[in-house]
């Protein structure tokens, strides 16, 4: 995530030693938020000086027992630069410090989540973030202990091994020790209910596997021993493709914010989506995986960040390869339709990409970054793909990564150079867009000719193009690196047609008829328009498009339906299609009418982007607060209540280019 006191807190602590390490004492009541540390660290140079949120105040610093000079520098993006003086010869400082943490926001929402957060508190869950300033930063890596103090009924948990923990009348402990070198610690508590299972693994200790549940939560039959069973499958099955599990253990814990964040032996998962049967097929997976990408090899910001795409390459993308073809091939496409609904403005290298705070960069940092994996695999085979992986960690677990050191493991395990492929796909925003020119036959009746096109400045690109025949057909791959070039195949007879990249295995700007129109186009545009059918809906319709749109929509009268900008239409059923009907645009969908509570759908036409949100009450507009922002990749969803009961994308086939004799 990218904040100003992150950003800061690296800055200050990239000087220091590898080796550092932070041993911290906190007491926590989440009731009245009260927050009490002791922190002892060893600094590496003179001139100590970390961040610490607007919230906390050092009460006293010493160093062999005698008090140490304490000064604070005005705040900036809610933190302050510490500074202590550290005289000649210290191996530790001791510092004290508490204050009253900021209270839990309940009204945070998917996006705000993954904006900075500061440390925050509350009795239903508590969760200090890793770049929150909370604790005192000895280095941009470093080891910690951390002894955790709540009151009863709750518990606190964060990255690393569980060393010890007990409970009294009055209060519950924690201790949890990290000895690899780390980039931030993660603190969370709630008033949760644990469930634990031992986990056997080669050659090492058990792994402890825990849920950390609400009793809500809890009490659903099946729950915890499903997320404990599916996390020891997923951990089984990425050792084997990678390496060795890497820590003592992972934990689920349930946040009352609608967080998917995964961290060093744990993941923090939004407790509205923890029982939804698809977390634990897919989110699940993604978060355990990022132990190896990401907590066990960290992403180098400054050049980029690769972790997001590997995990989804090899997490959410290979579920989807093992379901079947067609529903990879859904996931591909999903990917070129996101990058599609991106204003080409807005465009981005993927090297430049960090974190995902908004549509358009997830667009290229998971989208794009996954589909480069998915050609780089192409290009050199599974086999030195699969080495190439295997490399890369051993060679790189708990150190700092960049796309340079992962084009290294694959250059080293493929024997190819990759310099030209890695620099087009991590460089240039966008995409080609290449396309078959003409399709047409050699005299001789036994050589295909094609000419592809694809712009300016031109890729180089393993092309796979279907040759069309009466009753079968067969996928070609061609190389082509100049703007307009032609390319040919010997053929036994002539084929009816020719179709460039069916299965989508490039990322490319996708023809017109392969665009049907999503959701996602309205959510990130950059000027969007509101009209509201019907009045009485004005207060729920508005609170919607505050959820949906990351760019405040200009509301407008529906006498503006027709031209301009991207627009969402949205009121009460009869309210809605009579405005449909009096401005001459296509009705509801049959497939749609009757549906559910509400329906949301695209129309694709010449002009304006229209998208319609069409609901049977306020109460039902209301319901899709929550869900629809996360249908974004979808042209229709029909909801009863908050619950989609039926989603899709209008069909698009690819073009196909009949061959000329």
């Amino acid at each position: 995530m990218k904040r100003t006191a992150a950003t800061l807190l690296l800055a200050l602590a990239g000087a220091f030693a590898h080796a550092a390490q932070l041993d911290l004492q906190v007491e926590l009541d989440p009731a009245t938020r009260r927050f009490k540390a002791v922190a002892d660290v060893a600094p590496a140079t003179k001139d100590f000086r970390f961040l610490l949120h607007d919230a906390l105040s050092i009460s006293a610093a010493s160093a062999n027992g005698k008090p140490l000079k304490v000064a604070a520098s005005a705040s900036e993006g809610g933190a302050r630069v510490w500074r202590i003086g550290v005289p000649a010869g210290t191996e530790r400082v001791h510092i004290e410090y508490a204050g009253t943490l900021p209270a839990l926001d309940r009204n945070l929402d998917h996006r705000g989540v993954l904006r900075g957060l500061p440390p925050m508190a509350s009795p239903e869950g508590s969760f200090l973030p890793a770049g929150g300033a909370w604790y005192p930063q000895p280095a941009a890596l470093f080891s910690y202990r951390l002894d955790v103090t709540v009151p009863a009924g709750q518990h606190a948990i964060a990255p690393g091994r569980l060393a010890s923990e007990s409970s009294d009348a009055g209060h519950t402990r924690a201790r949890f020790d990290f000895d690899q070198p780390a980039d931030g610690i993660d603190l969370m508590a709630g008033p949760y209910v644990v469930r634990e299972k031992m986990a056997p693994r080669a050659g090492g200790e058990p792994l402890r596997l825990r849920t950390y549940f609400t009793r809500e939560l809890d009490a659903v039959p099946g729950l915890a021993d499903g997320y404990l069973d599916d996390t020891r499958r997923y951990l089984e099955r990425y050792a084997e493709q990678i390496g060795a599990y890497p820590f003592a253990g992972f934990s689920v814990v349930a946040s009352p914010l609608p967080t998917g964040f995964g961290m060093p032996t744990l993941t923090y998962l939004g407790a509205d989506v923890i029982r939804l049967p698809f977390i634990r097929a897919t989110s699940l997976g993604h978060e355990v995986l990022h132990n190896w990408w990401g907590n066990g090899v960290y992403v180098d910001y400054a050049k980029g960040n690769w972790s997001e795409g590997l995990t989804t390459f090899m997490a959410d993308y290979a579920y989807k390869e093992h379901e079947s073809a067609d529903a990879a091939r859904e996931m591909r496409l999903g990917w070129l339709r996101d990058f599609a609904s991106v204003p080409a403005g807005d465009h981005t290298p993927l090297a430049d990409f960090r974190s995902r705070t908004h549509g358009a960069a997830a667009a290229v940092g998971y989208g794009k970054s996954a589909m480069l994996f998915v050609m780089l695999r192409d290009l050199i085979g599974e086999d030195a793909f699969a080495k190439g992986i295997r490399a890369f960690w051993d060679k790189q677990r708990f150190r700092r990564a960049g796309w340079g050191e992962l084009r290294a493991a694959f250059e080293e395990a493929s024997g190819k150079r990759l310099g030209e492929f890695f620099d087009q796909w991590l460089h240039r925003a966008g995409g080609p867009a290449p396309g078959i020119a003409e399709a047409r036959m050699a005299e001789n009746g036994k050589r295909l000719l094609l000419t592809v096109e694809q712009g300016t400045p031109a890729y180089a690109m393993r092309i796979p193009v279907e040759l069309v025949y009466k009753d079968k057909s067969e996928l070609r791959w061609f190389d082509v690196a100049r703007a307009r070039e032609q390319v040919s195949v010997d053929v036994t007879s002539v084929p009816s047609g020719v179709r460039l990249d069916p299965d989508l295995h490039l990322w490319r700007v996708l023809e017109r008829d392969q665009l049907p129109p999503i959701l996602r186009q309205w959510f990130i545009a950059r000027a969007p328009r509101l009209a509201i059918a019907s009045p009485d809906t004005r207060e729920a319709v508005e609170q919607l498009a505050q959820r949906l749109f990351e760019t405040p929509p200009r509301t407008v009268s529906l006498d503006a339906i027709n031209g301009g900008t991207p627009l969402l239409l949205a009121g009460l059923h009869a309210d809605v299609d009579a405005a449909l009907a009096r401005t001459g645009l296509p009705p509801r969908p049959p497939a749609l009418a009757g549906k559910g509570t509400a329906q949301v759908w695209t129309v694709a036409r010449e002009g304006a982007p229209l998208a319609v949100v069409s609901a049977e009450s306020v109460d039902a507009l209301r319901a899709l607060l929550r869900p629809l922002p996360h249908y974004g990749a979808q042209s229709w969803v029909a909801f009863d209540g908050s619950r989609a009961i039926g989603r899709g994308v209008w069909p698009a086939p690819g073009k196909l280019v009949k061959v000329a004799n």
